[in-house]
């Protein structure tokens, strides 16, 4: 008995899904928005940029109220602030904000005709979208603004390195280490070591400078690069540190719209013959030289900062390093950082950490002195530029 049974043919294969396509898709485009970062730093990031936001915002807010003793509500403080954003704008860029939110705010409309065979006819307006166009327009022409300003930065950063030495030149009997890190793109502080020639002829002297302008970015950093220029100039021909320091002030008091960009700054000249070291403060913080039997001596001779009065003393201090003897020059980023909670670094911190670290290598207890210096500030934002300077009598 023969039996036969009847076979659909089969038909053609499903299209394949694109489902994992698309994800790889999708994901790929989150990585080069996000640039890799997870969501609890993009968090973190945003956060940190709304609160500088907020600063920067505030300053107008407090300068509109300032000598007002009033009590703001709600509305007065939305409204103080809603001028501190529009002030940053152009004219222009101001009506078009202002047009774009009305228009987002404006009630949706409509309007009446009359059509071909004389019926009502109603058509709807709708203001939103033009409105969401108006602020889409402007926020183009705000990140053309801030990226060509961010090229300009990075340009003015790259130029400030190029100012500063990448390590410091070898020093008979004096070893040496410095590392900063600035607030903004580009910083204010500057530091410097360099052989110059003295006033008697000698030619193992090195110049040691470390200065801090009054004030951040690139108003600081342009100082920052004039102070650098004078020094540079001054120092190439044989003179005392008196007299270096005086030309300078007398420069940087013609430049420092009548004292209010002013420069402190702590310079020194060590000869290494006589491991003699003759320095100047002019306003900075005050150097701190641990002997190597644990005494700690602060250098403080000198005078005002830079910038203030051209017609200035400036007193010159001296003293003989011996082995095993640190100097720890800093501009006040590092001992005025704060933490989460508005305490600040402090110079306590900064000994603890030079008295427990003697044995090291300047590098060794720079990175040390960075390390702490992080962990006290966690994730609070830096409000100033950081330079540190570590020299060790050998």
């Amino acid at each position: 008995m023969h039996s036969s049974a009847s076979q659909t043919a089969p038909g053609p294969p499903p299209p394949p899904s694109r489902r994992p396509e698309i994800l790889a898709q999708l994901d790929k485009f989150w990585l080069r928005v996000t640039e890799g970062l997870e969501l609890n730093q993009l968090w973190k990031q945003f956060h940190a940029d709304a609160r500088a936001g907020f600063r920067f915002y505030r300053k107008d807010f407090t300068a509109h109220a300032h000598g007002e003793v009033r009590r703001h509500n709600f509305f007065q403080t939305a409204q103080e602030f809603a001028w501190a954003l529009l002030e940053k704008l152009s004219p222009a860029r101001r009506v078009l904000l202002l047009l774009g939110v009305l228009l987002l705010i404006f009630p949706a409309g409509g309007y009446s005709y009359h059509g071909s065979s004389g019926e009502v006819e109603i058509e709807e307006l709708d203001l939103h979208f033009f409105g969401g166009a108006l602020i889409f327009l402007l926020l183009m022409l705000e990140v053309a603004d801030r990226v060509v300003m961010k090229r300009d930065l990075e340009i003015a950063r790259d130029i400030q390195k190029w100012l500063l030495p990448a390590s410091p030149p070898p020093i008979p009997g004096l070893g040496v280490a410095f590392a900063t890190r600035a607030a903004n793109t580009v910083a204010g502080d500057y530091y410097d070591v360099f052989p110059r020639m003295s006033a008697n002829g000698s030619e193992s002297r090195f110049l040691l400078a470390v200065a801090d302008v009054a004030g951040k970015s690139m108003p600081a950093a342009l100082l920052m690069a004039t102070f650098q220029a004078s020094l540079k100039t001054l120092s190439s021909v044989p003179c005392s540190l008196t007299e270096l320091i005086t030309g300078m002030n007398r420069y940087a008091s013609s430049n420092s719209q009548e004292g209010r960009r002013f420069t402190t700054a702590f310079l020194g000249e060590f000869d290494a013959s006589t491991r003699d070291l003759t320095y100047i403060n002019a306003g900075h913080n005050t150097p701190i030289l641990r002997r190597s039997v644990g005494t700690i001596e602060r250098l403080d001779r000198g005078g005002l900062p830079l910038g203030i009065d051209a017609q200035a003393a400036y007193q010159t201090g001296a003293v003989k390093l011996q082995a095993g003897d640190w100097l720890v020059i800093f501009t006040d980023g590092v001992v005025e950082a704060v933490n989460e909670h508005g305490a600040e670094y402090g110079e306590q911190r900064l000994l603890n950490v030079l008295q427990t670290g003697t044995g090291a290598t300047p590098e060794e207890l720079l990175r040390r002195i960075i390390s702490d210096l992080d962990t006290f500030v966690g994730e609070t934002p830096q409000h100033d530029d950081i330079t540190c300077m570590l020299l060790k009598a050998l």
